[in-house]
């Protein structure tokens, strides 16, 4: 029992750190464009008008403004672990140092799941927007090449999602500067797409739209809040950068917290000038925002909010591929996946092999399976790692109260139990299927960690 439970100490994990080669080369805005690059996505472009038309109409705002604060409970505790142990791994490191092996293993196993069917997906729903962007020029690709099998479209590959994977894999692979890069370009022109959006439609603004402002009753709101949650995933991207962000002591905070704010105020905003440029009723369609622009004469706008669109959904990929690739090289560093995935190469810094093997498979699984059935385990996994994040930070501050980073969580331990509680509720309110795939996930992990991990971790030397 001792050996399950046993801590990795964080000097320990910040002396390898300084013995690899990952090169330390980003700065607060390109931390905060890496958060805001995954968060938004489709998100802003789909989620805001089904939510408005189905569960809380003008209100969706609160709703916004709700899992803003519920988010931002789990935000804080990332900031502070962040700050305090600036390693790469994200929750798996940081539940490692206060949790444990056996713990830290079996989370950062949820987040591998995580990540590669989030990228899967956020590719298949790039692949929808291509298509339909082409298609707009008179170009249709066969139907054979277009979706998964069993998709019901009569695919046998869906050949863009695959490509748009390998594409990014191919930018990720060549190096870190090279990455933030392209991604600060990409979320720059989306951010400019929104604010487009935000300027030209604040103008065709009817009040009588928001009346009746909360047409289902504050229930709705909170039903609209448990579903926008998942529009915010993907700040907890930036804790996994810690250990190629100069001083992360004082950035990180500022990433996460920065990039979460950012994202709140250009939701809540897009929702205001969405529902108030037709009524809520109109938006439960695939592409609100282009139908609302269409619908006051603006076609041309229109059509460059769908070019943002694609724009924006690319640099969720680049996200998640990063991600994923620090995650696994964190946890082989410490012996519990095999070597190869923290081996950096000496010309690009990165872990080539590593980032190439994540692509590979994520593409594989994006060209040939049917996500439909497996999405909501991307929240599933999300939700587990802000679960044990919070209960993490009490640990933190209780056993090493020498740890103390740049910015630490108020009324500690009231916020992250209120936290914890928050996930643990929207968890339950998924589907059975998915805690069923949820437990079978982690068992395959124990085994793996049984089998392979618990006698080649580190800590056993």
């Amino acid at each position: 029992m001792s050996q399950l439970f046993r801590r990795k100490s964080v000097n320990v994990m910040i002396s390898q750190s300084q013995n690899k080669t990952l090169s330390r080369s980003m700065g607060i805005m390109d931390l905060i464009f890496l958060g805001v690059g995954c968060v938004i996505g489709t998100g802003i472009f789909v989620v805001t008008g089904v939510v408005a038309a189905e569960s809380a109409g003008p209100a969706i705002i609160l709703s916004f403004v709700l899992a803003g604060i519920a988010c931002a409970l789990a935000a804080f505790c990332y900031a502070e672990f962040s700050s305090a142990v600036p390693l790469s791994g994200s929750v798996y490191t940081y539940t490692y140092a206060t949790l444990g092996e056996l713990f830290a293993f079996l989370i950062g196993w949820d987040l591998m799941m995580e990540y590669v069917l989030a990228i899967a997906a956020v590719a298949t729903g790039w692949s929808a927007y291509f298509q339909s962007l082409i298609a707009g020029f008179n170009i249709n690709l066969p139907a054979s090449i277009t979706s998964a099998p069993g998709v019901g479209k009569g695919g046998l590959v869906d050949l863009p999602a695959m490509l748009i994977i390998l594409a990014i894999t191919a930018l990720v692979s060549k190096g870190v500067k090279e990455s933030i890069k392209f991604n600060n370009i990409m979320v720059f022109v989306k951010l400019a797409v929104i604010l487009l959006f935000i300027i030209v439609g604040v103008w065709y603004v009817k009040p009588d739209n928001w009346t009746p402002f909360m047409p289902f009753g504050f229930n709705g709101v909170i039903t609209g809040a448990a579903t926008v949650f998942f529009a915010y995933i993907g700040f907890d991207v930036i804790a996994t950068a810690s250990e190629e962000v100069k001083n992360p002591g004082k950035t990180m905070p500022i990433g996460i917290i920065g990039s979460l704010a950012i994202c709140t105020v250009l939701y809540i905003a897009v929702s205001a000038v969405l529902t108030g440029m037709i009524p809520f009723t109109q938006l439960g369609v695939g592409a609100p925002v282009s139908l609302a622009l269409e619908s006051v004469g603006q076609d041309a706008i229109a059509g460059i909010i769908s070019i943002g669109a694609v724009m924006g959904i690319t640099t969720v990929i680049l996200a998640l591929i990063y991600a994923q690739v620090r995650l696994s090289y964190a946890m082989s560093r410490d012996g519990l996946l095999p070597k190869m995935l923290s081996s950096v190469n000496t010309k690009t810094k990165t872990p080539f092999k590593n980032t190439w093997l994540t692509g590979i498979i994520a593409a594989c699984i994006a060209g040939f399976v049917d996500l439909s059935t497996l999405a909501h385990l991307v929240n599933m996994g999300t939700l587990a790692a802000f679960t044990l994040i919070s209960i993490a930070i009490i640990v933190l501050r209780k056993k090493f109260p020498e740890l103390k980073g740049s910015f630490r969580v108020p009324f500690v331990p009231a916020l992250p139990i209120i936290s914890a509680l928050l996930c643990i509720g929207l968890a339950i309110s998924l589907p059975g299927i998915t805690w069923i795939a949820f437990v079978i996930w982690l068992a395959v992990g124990t085994v793996i960690y049984f089998v392979f991990s618990r006698k080649n971790s580190k800590l056993n030397n």
